[in-house]
């Protein structure tokens, strides 16, 4: 899952609404894992759609660049030139074609981009033939105005222009119908692009979480709406303008089973993607989901009993999501002749895009003395994968490493969100671990805080795990606490360094800002009292490597489940 709060390198009220049944059908699809050969028909507009690339300007590494595909195979994939080479092989294939993208473009990414304010990415967008953009959470990890700097243009007021001499923002417009500011629009929330003389109207939405996947700072003065209600919004603006065929890009998505390759609809029912692709007006015709980085190529129910395309690609560019949408001569949607959705794998066994790879190279080359800095070592590798427990090596380790550089405010433990941990940390020769890595890791820039819990409020957090709404969402803890889980879901005795917590006790809880605000739910957390802010966790997570040399990865199995 994506993570939540913030990150150095970048980066309506509710609607009450009706929401019909979702009808989510198992499509069959071939695919090789490669563009199908032959183009579809004069009448057809092809839309290419990528999602979370999270700034991955080089192919991803691990468990994060690796697909696998509808055979069962482990393929490697992604990387931004090779996305760019499957974008041209798919248009080539299909004259009139658009390229989209669902959002999470930036915010979280490696070093290569987050140093240089995601410049880079912009560029590669751009290179790539990105003609509109959803905005994600993600977009918002450093406010309004830096997300409309990226959009417009501009040198970071702070830092300038690190990556070319100017900047002059995205050609793409960046979407959210239903996010406002004082009542407006913050961003627009359509667009209509041309392809082969037909006009397609390109809505987009940011999941209505948005305020808990972002520290207060990246949303403050705006208002997050329900989707539905301004979709449906847009929708017929976009039909009053006579613009008859739509899509809709939702940073919003499903989990998928796990039961299927790429284009499996194998998903959990009812999921939040799939209640808003059912549920919008039936005027959109295809829905491109984001956010869970997850596959699935399906087909939902619209309001009007019609199936549409609903379909999500994984995230890090490792897939491109396609829909052939069949036009008529009044510049409608065929619904029957689209079909259905299908997914590419970006496989790495093709030449790469040579003017993309160029400004990756350039990337990556401004950003090496610090990515290659050496911070540490390591016995073995630390992976965010969690144990039955819930807990991860790296998590965990992570944890550590806040508890260690917050002794001097007090803390007593640490507890941080697993969704900040964003890669596996695996060393180099000899063990050693570069700052690339551990930015790679941890990228969001969030502050560390300490804070006053008594017993029974630091006990009602372990127990928000279990109830947030995208939960469990077990929070990764320092190596000292220890605490029991019971019927799976109430939390039992509670120790720290051996010692049972008492309800009325005071204890001091390290933990980040994004978190000390509510972030991912954990509303009592807001409840602590006596906070001090302390320093960066990238940085308390550098000095712990360098401050532990060979550190192995700790032991998972500190909560017990009864």
């Amino acid at each position: 899952m994506p993570s939540s709060g913030r990150r150095v390198g970048l980066v309506l009220a509710a609607v009450l609404v009706v929401v019909l049944a979702v009808a989510v059908t198992v499509e069959a699809v071939t695919l090789s894992g490669r563009p199908a050969a032959g183009a579809p028909g004069s009448g057809t507009v092809r839309l290419i759609a990528l999602n979370d690339l999270h700034g991955n300007l080089e192919p991803p590494s691990g468990s994060s660049g690796r697909v696998t595909d509808d055979a069962g195979a482990q393929v490697e994939a992604g990387g931004a030139a090779f996305v760019a080479a499957h974008v041209a092989a798919l248009r080539a294939q299909a004259p009139a074609s658009v390229v989209l993208s669902t959002g999470d473009n930036v915010g979280a990414s490696p070093l290569a981009s987050a140093l240089f304010r995601d410049e880079p990415t912009v560029e590669v967008l751009e290179r790539i033939g990105v003609a509109a953009s959803a905005a994600g959470n993600h977009e918002f990890d450093e406010g309004i105005t830096e997300l409309r700097r990226l959009q417009r243009g501009g040198c970071h007021p702070a830092d300038g222009c690190r990556f070319t001499p100017s900047y002059d923002g995205a050609s793409f417009p960046i979407l959210s119908a239903n996010v406002t500011e004082g009542g407006k629009p913050a961003l627009a929330a359509s667009t209509v692009v041309e392809a082969g003389g037909a006009r397609i109207g390109v809505i987009g939405a940011t999941l209505s979480e948005l305020p808990d996947l972002v520290s207060p700072d990246g949303i403050r003065g705006l208002e997050v709406g329900d989707e539905i209600a301004a979709v449906d919004a847009a929708s017929r603006e976009l039909t009053a303008q006579g613009v008859r065929a739509q899509v809709l890009l939702l940073h919003q998505g499903d989990e998928a089973t796990g039961d299927g390759g790429p284009d499996a609809c194998a998903i959990e029912p009812g999921g939040p993607g799939s209640r808003i692709a059912a549920a919008v007006s039936a005027d959109v015709d295809a829905v491109f989901s984001a956010h869970t980085h997850q596959q699935y190529a399906c087909s939902a129910t619209d309001p009007a009993g019609n199936p549409r395309p609903f379909v999500q690609g994984l995230s890090f560019g490792r897939l491109l999501s396609v829909v052939d949408l069949a036009l008529t001569g009044d510049g409608d949607v065929d619904r029957a002749a689209t079909g259905t959705a299908r997914n590419v794998v970006v496989t790495r066994d093709v030449a790469p895009d040579p003017a993309v790879a160029d400004v990756v190279d350039r990337a990556v080359a401004q950003s090496r003395p610090l990515a290659e800095r050496p911070v540490g070592t390591l016995a073995g590798p630390l992976l965010r994968a969690a144990a039955p427990s819930g807990l991860s090596p790296l998590g965990t380790v992570i944890a550590d490493a806040q508890l260690a550089a917050s002794r001097g405010d007090g803390a007593q433990l640490a507890l941080t969100n697993p969704g900040g941990v964003r890669a596996d940390l695996v060393p180099g020769a000899g063990g050693r671990v570069t700052y690339g890595q551990a930015y790679t890791v941890q990228p969001f820039g969030n502050i560390l805080q300490t804070l006053t819990l008594t017993g029974a409020q630091l006990r009602a957090v372990l127990d928000q795990q279990f109830t947030v709404d995208d939960g469990p969402t077990v929070l990764q803890s320092s190596s000292n606490l220890r605490y029991t889980v019971v019927a799976g879901s109430r939390v039992g005795d509670i120790s720290i360094g051996g010692v049972p917590v008492t309800d009325d006790g005071r204890y001091r809880v390290a933990t980040n800002n994004f978190l000390s605000a509510g972030g991912d739910g954990f509303d009592t957390f807001t409840a602590g009292t006596e906070l001090v802010g302390g320093p960066v966790d990238l940085d308390a997570f550098v000095a712990y490597l360098g401050a532990n040399p060979g550190l192995a990865p700790p032991s998972t199995d500190r909560i017990v489940r009864r």
